[in-house]
């Protein structure tokens, strides 16, 4: 992948003005000399912001065909794009794009076979794409969607409401934040989850509580249920039950994939007027508890207690079932230790769908509802289940299936087609799959290796590349990676890993590191806090793979990753600058001393350690990339785009520019000599952290990196 090298000395970095800020951590003192980053209005953040990207602007635009890539990108992104149909009331739903729409669209219809009509375009909304569809919730009936509506890519949502008609309602929710909404049954209200008070973009969120909203009433007489003021780290979200009977609240200490499960009667409340005093139902936060199903005595819990790889168990309500308890709960799936029980829903009122993960691919399972027998498997294409529709009180599902190089097959079933329980339910294709202008799926390659790690351990790397493609170390390679908050990298499909194999035949590698979920809570747990440089060695061990192998070789290769991955790629750049050619850092978290302190940081906490404990920050500092950034003589920094966004309200854009800012002043002070590798900052204006990106920026996006990567040495 190359068209013009262009060196750039460090001479022409910018530099910031270097504070005396100094902090002292247990004991150790540790410079912040670009504390003044921190403030996103200040005139040296705008003035830095600026700088950065007069310099990566005119470099990214220098690629000799970038605009033929564009126009290839877009010609390959303009392919009809349909999402997975639901039913709400008398209608069936759907998403769906055009093809090069900003945002998708969503449609409903009387039936499957006929056209729908527009029922909500978010397209309107904002002139230049930045509002977008954040949440959608409808009641059990159908007759009325809630839905969350969010600017410039923000985490932060207003909800509004219409129904099924068509008609709008007046009642506004402003300020959701990582929320959930849940429907009382008989449509008078939706319980929701937000911040009481935040002033700034970056001030530290905490109390996250509980609330209930009237329809027809006004914002300040919505009602607070349940608040943890003696916890302000906490989480918490709110389910309905199936049958509407019981709410189901769920309280996470930020990240923590260990969590509390509380419930409430409500048919004791028929006005929903103040504080409910929730029953405990699990509350030692030392496992992972989920709701999927519940009757007037028991619940049906999918938890990883005593089970890494997951089991479903019933539990009687009216009792805590504590983890000494445990003897009590009946067993109705048990864990399978080679495979990972991913998630599970009532379905058709007396049957369980159950999907596992095996090696990072996707399979269904059919079982009784009552005792967890296993009735049968569900024949389905091997890809990834993106997405799934069944309820209790409905005998249809629908199926979304997606893999690298199938962008979607939906299957649609009825189980008022099956004779008894355990007939097999046949699942046909409806006809929405779509196929790329140009592409021939059959034309490419996908390989699943399991290589060794430096402790010995097996991690699985899907490889993906062309059929023609030659193994002598001399293409061009991209390698993905994670790894962290229990995320499992799933196949998915990707219009941009088609353009590098297609027209750069390149190889594309997705590594499924340590940190995330791909193997239950051990495998997680295998790559956070203390174990953290478990990830950094996967991923490394995953480049040395590939080099070992021929697909590609040092200069050739790049690394790339967002947000958690964004941190990775930040640390191997550091610890192996020999071994890639290029760097992509995307909202990475940068600064790992002080990330619990801006607005949802603290969540992290779980994950990464808190850097306030002298035991937690002697791992976190040592791999902190804003403070281990150091130059080895005559050795090249790898070249690097650092990207962030100014509305980016998760991982804040300091993260960025500190680690920039210290960047450019060790390059400049210690590599003009022999420094030659760009190394640059793209921020991008008015968005956030990636989620509700239009079209066209995304295209614009992936465009800057492969041109940077075209244009590096």
């Amino acid at each position: 992948m190359t068209s013009s090298s262009i060196d750039i000395n460090p001479k022409c970095y910018p530099l910031v003005e270097r504070g005396n800020v100094v902090d002292v951590y247990h004991g150790k003192k540790i410079p912040d000399p670009y504390r003044a980053l921190e403030e996103p209005d200040a005139e040296i953040t705008k003035d830095f912001v600026q700088k950065i990207n007069s310099i990566s602007r005119p470099f990214i635009e220098a690629c000799g065909f970038r605009n033929s890539m564009r126009e290839r990108l877009t010609s390959m992104w303009d392919y009809e794009k349909f999402g997975c149909p639901s039913i709400h009331g008398d209608y069936y739903y759907y998403f769906y794009n055009s093809g090069l729409q900003n945002h998708y669209v969503l449609y409903q219809q009387k039936s499957l076979d006929e056209k729908g009509s527009v029922f909500m375009d978010p397209n309107t909304w904002s002139e230049d794409g930045t509002t977008s569809l954040s949440h959608t919730s409808w009641t059990e009936d159908g007759t009325i969607l809630a839905y969350g509506v969010s600017d410039k890519g923000s985490d932060c949502s207003t909800i509004k409401f219409k129904k099924c008609t068509g008609e709008e309602l007046f009642d506004v929710i402003p300020g959701v934040k990582f929320s959930g909404l849940a429907w009382l049954h008989d449509n008078s209200g939706v319980f929701y989850s937000k911040y009481p008070e935040v002033q700034t973009t970056t001030e530290k969120h905490e109390y996250h509580s509980l609330y209930f909203h009237r329809l027809g009433t006004g914002l300040k007489e919505d009602v607070l249920v349940y608040e943890r003021r003696d916890h302000p780290d906490y989480f918490i979200s709110a389910c309905v039950s199936n049958d509407g009977k019981f709410l189901f609240v769920t309280l996470y200490k930020g990240s923590d994939t260990k969590n509390q499960l509380y419930y409430f009667d409500l048919t004791t409340r028929p006005k929903i007027d103040g504080k409910l005093e929730l029953v405990p139902l699990f509350d030692e936060s030392d496992a992972t508890y989920s709701e999927i199903d519940s009757d007037d005595n028991s619940a049906l819990i999918l938890t990883n207690f005593k089970a890494s790889m997951f089991k479903i168990v019933r539990v009687k309500l009216g009792q805590k079932a504590t983890s000494n308890q445990n003897n009590i709960w009946e067993v109705i799936i048990d864990e399978d230790k080679k495979r990972k029980l991913d998630w599970a829903m009532a379905i058709d009122g007396n049957k369980l769908l159950v999907c596992y993960m095996e090696d990072v691919k996707h399979s269904l399972y059919i079982h009784d509802l009552n005792d967890g027998k296993l009735l049968y498997r569900i024949p389905v294409k091997t890809g990834t289940i993106a997405w799934m529709y069944g309820c209790k009180n409905k005998s249809e599902i629908f199926v979304y299936l997606i893999s690298f190089f199938t962008p979607s097959i939906i299957y649609k079933g009825d189980f008022a087609s099956c004779s008894s329980i355990s007939t097999p339910l046949q699942l046909i294709e409806i006809r929405r799959r779509t196929e790329i202008e140009g592409i021939k799926t059959n034309d490419f390659k996908v390989e699943q290796i399991f290589y060794t790690s430096k402790d010995g351990t097996k991690v699985p790397m899907f490889i993906l590349h062309h059929k023609s493609l030659k193994l002598d170390g001399n293409n061009g390679a991209i390698l993905y990676g994670y790894g962290g908050f229990n995320v499992s990298k799933v196949p998915d499909f990707s219009i941009s890993r088609l353009l590098f194999l297609k027209h750069f035949g390149g190889v594309c590698a997705i590594a499924n590191i340590r940190g995330g979920g791909e193997y239950g809570e051990k495998w997680h747990e295998g790559g956070m806090r203390d174990k953290k440089q478990n990830v950094f060695d996967d991923f490394i061990c995953a480049a040395e793979e590939l080099i070992r192998l021929k697909y590609t070789k040092p200069e050739k290769l790049t690394i790339y990753g967002e947000s958690n991955g964004g941190l990775l790629t930040a640390v191997c750049a550091q610890q192996r600058p020999d071994l890639f050619g290029a760097v992509v850092v995307g909202v990475g978290v940068l600064d790992m001393l002080r990330f619990h302190k801006f607005t949802v940081g603290a969540a992290w906490v779980p994950e990464f350690g808190n850097p306030d404990v002298p035991e937690d920050f002697d791992f976190i500092y040592k791999y902190s990339p804003l403070h281990q950034i150091s130059v080895q003589p005559n050795v090249q920094w790898p070249a690097m785009l650092i990207r962030s966004a100014d509305h980016d309200d998760r991982v804040l854009c300091l993260h960025t520019l500190k680690y920039l800012a210290q960047l450019y002043y060790t390059l400049r002070t210690e590599a003009c000599d022999w420094q030659t590798k760009p190394v640059l900052g793209r921020i991008e204006v008015n968005a956030g952290h990636g989620g509700g990106k239009p079209t066209n920026r995304t295209i614009d996006g992936i465009v800057d990196i492969f041109s940077f990567l075209a244009a590096c040495p």
